[in-house]
């Protein structure tokens, strides 16, 4: 079982590194949130290689572990200077044709942040969004409308006075 489970983490690595970073915002965390989750599933990998999406549980489980600690946190400790720019990722980069999006979604807060990551990089239902965060079904629409708010909110202030050039 130890190959298989390399093997998976060899190929599916990278992308579930991507995803971390998309749920935390950070390089550092998406890190350890990865590791985490794959060090938690490396000890039932036969159980859970035989799941009809072996990466979607890691991924649910990534999110489960995520929404865990910004609940102990409770809130996110603001810093005047971010400690470094992370490292550019290509897969990440092809969403960046727009300066800013990135920086709007790192700023909302952790539960908006994950729901809008699931419901539209993973793709997931809301139901599956509230069963991965353990909460209601309307709790995920709810924070999913206020999070495009923000989002919205966000992007008119950063693109006001620029003018549409196309033809």
């Amino acid at each position: 079982m130890e190959a298989a489970f390399a093997e998976f983490v060899r190929i599916r690595g990278d992308a579930l590194l991507r995803y971390g970073m998309v749920l935390t915002g950070s390089p550092h965390d998406a890190a350890d949130l990865t590791q985490e989750a794959l060090l938690k599933l490396s000890d039932h990998w036969a159980r859970v290689r035989k799941q009809h999406d072996p990466e979607g549980f890691v991924r649910v489980t990534m999110a489960r572990l995520h929404v865990s600690a910004w609940r102990r946190r409770r809130r996110e400790h603001l810093v005047a200077q971010l400690p470094d720019q992370g490292v550019p990722d290509a897969e990440i980069a092809r969403f960046d044709g727009e300066p800013g999006l990135w920086r709007l979604l790192g700023d909302l807060p952790p539960r908006q942040r994950a729901v809008l990551v699931l419901r539209y990089y993973c793709d997931l239902p809301d139901e599956e969004i509230a069963a991965a965060l353990g909460v209601s079904r309307g709790t995920v629409r709810s924070q999913a409308a206020r999070a495009l708010d923000k989002l919205r909110a966000g992007w008119n202030h950063d693109h006001a006075g620029e003018t549409d050039v196309r033809g």
